[in-house]
């Protein structure tokens, strides 16, 4: 099973085996005590006993099992609550979004607050406090709130939240936790939000089972990507590892805000394309709908737009697969609709430039996960200290 770890029998770890039995109902979805018994290495009255406890606290249901014609007592399935839930937050240039996902990875609401301008980091605690007094009634509903994750498009120093450079949305310095944890009373860990997609994809989308890949995000607020090696996040001295969107795609291009010359952003962005498609703003789903739509009727400015972005990303992606190897690439966010409209060309383009040894075994998808992937990653990330520690 993805990410399983073998439990212990020592009364000494009980912790441990909690956390092991809680982190794969949570990751793997519902499973039968027998199952667990396998995966974990523990013996059934052990399993028994661990799950009793978990439900004690409130973290998982016991369910009865499917009806199967498989001879004997069919094992009962375990389930994580999905009445326990993180709220997940993710500040953008146009608006701010805010999501409550339950423990089973289940994104129950999913609000976005558009704000007509770049919010300040002081706006954006704000706003993202104001929605999540109105969603009251859903969190009366929860059994539990651990806290919150907050998805962000730039450096974070995750182990207390400060912004350290969020150049689109012009953030220096800001201590964004801080300012959410003191507006709404919860605990807040912030992370760059490339990385959490990263996490999101390879615990729940179409990462599961890869151990080395790279998540590009594409947002108003830029691109960020996230790699896994030997499937542990890469991050880097100071946590900020994965930069993709300011590698050089265009020697002859425009100047970044970063102060580079052609970087990856500067040549595939949200922006150009909602221009050419006469639109102001809209999400994920919506500007793919509208891209699609687009080029279907053959509208020649928005395919020939989207056509010089294929052509850049693809060396951005022929970079990242020289440099990391990866066995999976995953476009999410408005990338993930320029790899909807034309994926075999954007594979090939790859293939082509690519070293061909790196090449060769490399796919290039979409994120599974969608518009949800940075709310079910902010929440991850919320989620970690309970995984961690179920007991406490």
């Amino acid at each position: 099973m993805n990410g399983a770890t073998a439990g212990t029998n020592l009364d000494t770890v009980r912790r441990h085996n909690l956390a092991t039995v809680l982190g794969l109902v949570h990751r793997e979805g519902p499973l039968s005590r027998s199952l667990l018994t396998q995966a974990t290495g523990l013996n059934r009255s052990t399993v028994g006993a661990l799950v009793a406890e978990l439900a004690d606290l409130g973290l998982v249901q016991e369910r009865e099992p499917q009806v199967s014609n498989r001879v004997g007592r069919p094992s009962p399935v375990i389930a994580a609550d999905g009445r326990v839930v993180a709220l997940a937050v993710n500040p953008e240039i146009d608006a701010v979004t805010v999501g409550v996902v339950g423990l089973d990875a289940t994104v129950h609401r999913r609000v976005r607050y558009p704000t007509g301008r770049i919010p300040s980091a002081a706006e954006a605690a704000s706003i993202a406090a104001a929605v999540i007094e109105g969603l009251r009634p859903d969190l009366g509903a929860a059994s539990r709130v651990v806290g919150i994750g907050v998805a962000v498009p730039g450096l974070v120093r995750e182990e207390d939240g400060v912004v350290r450079l969020a150049p689109h949305l012009r953030w220096s310095e800001e201590p964004f936790a801080a300012a959410l944890a003191d507006a709404t009373g919860y605990p807040v860990l912030a992370a760059n939000d490339a990385s959490l997609g990263a996490d999101a994809e390879r615990l729940f989308g179409a990462g599961r089972g890869a151990s080395d890949l790279v998540y590009l995000n594409g947002g108003a607020s830029g691109i960020g990507a996230g790699v896994i090696v030997g499937g542990r996040p890469l991050t880097g001295i100071s946590g900020y590892a994965g930069e993709l969107g300011h590698t050089l795609v265009n020697s002859s291009g425009v100047r970044c805000h970063c102060g580079a010359i052609g970087c990856l952003e500067t040549e595939v962005s949200q922006g150009a394309l909602l221009r050419v498609l006469g639109m102001d703003a809209a999400d994920a789903d919506e500007l793919e709908r509208s891209l699609l739509a687009a080029v279907t009727r053959g509208d020649a400015d928005v395919v020939a737009e989207v056509d010089r972005q294929i052509g850049f990303l693809a060396t951005a992606l022929r970079n990242a697969t020289n440099v990391f190897d990866p066995q999976l690439i995953v476009l999410g966010g408005f990338l993930g609709a320029l790899h909807a409209i034309d994926p075999a060309r954007l594979q090939s383009l790859v293939a082509a430039q690519a070293l061909s040894a790196s090449a060769e075994r490399l796919s290039i998808v979409r994120a599974a996960l969608g518009s949800d992937i940075l709310m079910i990653g902010a929440a991850e990330l919320a989620f970690r200290p309970l995984l961690a520690s179920p007991a406490s």
